[in-house]
């Protein structure tokens, strides 16, 4: 692939095929490493803080190949300084209508027609590989101006920067996404003692059971089902989420990348006593940073075991035991679906505390 410069990008500007170096200390590790860095600027600008961060290292296994989605990514250059990064990325999943899309440019260079330029780009990319349903989640800023609603009645975000893009480019608001922060103190640690006393008595027909990547044998067609039903159980509004098919191959896959990046993914599972089924699931990462905030990332209760405090066990028995492997972070990232009401309320009980809101967005290429 070559260099994209054409008439829909300013002058000086171009969009520049990102190589994946098989090593960092690849010759041709330059723009990766360039990439990572000015992505890391990018969450700075829209956090206000680095609990983003990310070192090239890191995120060299989550570039790498994978049979389950094919990734397309581009770094942006303007007058050769990389400025901004645009990918998009394909479920293999058999009859996928999805492509998802980032656009994310340094705020010094908005407005210069960059990313109208790169989303001709990611729409001609999609259409190339047979897509018609284009997704994407951009963060929006806070202001007390236009807001706009999302069709499930859960939340607004306002008519900023971002949103005024999506929309001129035939992009409808689906769904808003609250990302929360907890502070690891110990009024926090008090408070999930109590809450995690009271959702195992709630729970006794259940158990809970812990590892860090990579999964032991004896968890691994467990998790790859709980994996799976991520696609199909959590709240996706309008959006098209394909079913994913997992099984132990995949698990193995996911976990080689987090173990090879050098972060620590550790998962809390709830088990049904009576049958030995894995049921509900918490996944807590931390970087290889002792002192970076921690991700928490998946957590889920399978539809027919809901109504026993298992999100409150899993995510308590999680933070509880979460000590032993970061004891220095100073706190945890997540994010939910605004209309997740059960899962925020799990959250507020714990102390999460609302940070940012992020708009996910949808279009159909006619």
């Amino acid at each position: 692939m070559s260099t994209l410069e054409n008439t829909a990008l300013p002058a000086g500007a171009a969009l520049v095929p990102l190589t994946i170096p098989d090593t960092l200390d690849a010759q041709d590790a330059g723009d990766f490493v360039a990439m990572v860095h000015t992505r890391n600027e990018i969450c700075r600008e829209i956090n206000g803080n680095d609990d983003e961060d990310s070192t090239p290292a890191e995120l060299l296994p989550v570039f790498g190949r994978s049979e389950y989605t094919q990734r397309l990514w581009w770094i942006v250059r303007l007058d050769g300084e990389v400025v901004g990064r645009v990918g998009v990325e394909l479920p293999r999943e058999d009859g996928s209508r999805v492509a998802i899309w980032w656009i994310e440019l340094l705020r010094r260079v908005w407005g210069r027609g960059i990313g109208t330029g790169a989303l001709a780009v990611v729409e001609r990319t999609a259409r190339d590989h047979g897509r018609t349903v284009l997704q994407a989640w951009a963060a929006h800023t806070h202001g007390d101006g236009e807001q706009l609603a999302a069709p499930t009645g859960f939340g607004s975000v306002p008519e900023d920067h971002a949103a005024r893009f999506l929309l001129r480019h035939g992009y409808a608001l689906e769904q808003i996404e609250r990302q929360s922060y907890l502070p690891l103190d110990a009024s926090t640690d008090r408070r999930i003692a109590a809450l995690l006393a009271e959702a195992r008595a709630a729970s006794a027909d259940y158990g809970v059971v812990r590892w860090a990547l990579p999964t032991p044998d004896e968890f691994i067609d467990g998790y790859a089902w709980l994996k799976s039903r991520m696609a199909t159980d959590a709240p996706a509004a309008g959006l098209e989420i394909d079913e994913e098919a997992w099984d132990a191959d995949r698990v193995r896959d996911h976990d080689r990348r987090y173990v090879e990046s050098g972060r620590i993914l550790h998962v809390t599972a709830a088990r049904h006593l009576e049958t030995g089924t894995l049921v509900a699931f918490n996944e807590l990462v931390a970087s290889t940073d002792p002192e970076r905030a921690t991700m928490q990332e998946d957590t889920l209760v399978l539809k027919e075991h809901r109504g026993h405090r298992l999100g409150m066990l899993v995510k308590c028995a999680g933070l509880q035991a979460w000590r032993e492997f970061a004891p220095l972070s100073p706190r945890v990232m997540t994010w939910n679906a605004e209309e997740n009401r059960p899962m925020l309320d799990i959250n507020e009980a714990i102390g999460f505390i609302p940070q940012l809101y992020n708009g996910a967005w949808k279009k159909e290429l006619r």
